[in-house]
């Protein structure tokens, strides 16, 4: 192997959980809830699947959402509608909660690297491969990385919105290579979703996938990629 691309979500980085996520707008925005309701909206919130990098939705997403959501991550303004969107499901008590909570998720305070994530890039670069991140996503993911520390371990960020692609499809994979120098079949790409994730194998490149999980639930599920890597 001469290239590692790395996911983000669920893969290097999980999200805060639902409650801290509604909890902190709350906080920032002036509003208060008794407990049973926050608790009750935070469950109903993530149940919609508002928050990006949690669960996927429980409940069916809305009819008139349900073509924006399956390509949500092509771009910026698709992406904020299709989360606002469902989150508007859920009553809140202001009605500018629904993009505070969207750009909450935007924000470093809101992620956290898994417990290996800098161990495992740094020692990849230790080794002299490439790293890239590759991400369905609708907004700018670096500044996580830097605020987090891990930033200086990555030559290149593809980042679905910035080129109208999402993955499964190849050409994103493709993009990242050729930014990194490397050949697909040169790379492994890591990710915790089947479906996005590995849609790099079509490309040629081999895949891994790790378990989504809370960062305390996974502390060393990063670690095989350096025994793949070899």
């Amino acid at each position: 192997m001469k290239g590692v691309l790395f996911d983000f979500s669920g893969t290097l980085f999980r999200i805060e959980t639902a409650e801290s996520w509604l909890r902190a707008v709350l906080a920032e925005t002036g509003h208060t809830l008794p407990e049973p309701e926050l608790t009750e909206k935070a469950r109903a919130l993530e149940a919609a699947g508002a928050l990006g990098g949690g669960a996927r939705p429980v409940l069916p997403v809305p009819t008139d959402l349900a073509d924006l959501w399956e390509v949500r991550d092509r771009s910026a303004e698709q992406h904020r509608a299709a989360y606002t969107g469902v989150s508007r499901q859920v009553s809140l008590p202001g009605p500018g909660l629904h993009d505070a909570l969207y750009d909450r998720q935007m924000t470093p305070a809101a992620w956290k690297p898994y417990p290996d994530a800098a161990e495992v890039l740094g020692a990849l670069r230790g080794r002299g491969l490439a790293v890239g991140v590759v991400s369905n996503i609708g907004w700018d993911l670096r500044p996580v990385f830097r605020e987090h520390g891990l930033d200086p371990y990555v030559g290149t960020y593809v980042l679905s919105y910035e080129h109208g692609i999402q993955k499964p499809d190849p050409r994103l994979f493709a993009i990242a290579c050729a930014e990194l120098g490397i050949a697909p079949e040169d790379t492994l790409m890591v990710g915790d979703d089947r479906r996005a994730d590995g849609g790099a194998a079509a490309l040629g490149c081999a895949v891994h996938f790790v378990d989504h999980l809370p960062a305390a639930d996974r502390p060393d599920g990063l670690r095989p990629v350096l025994e793949l890597a070899d």
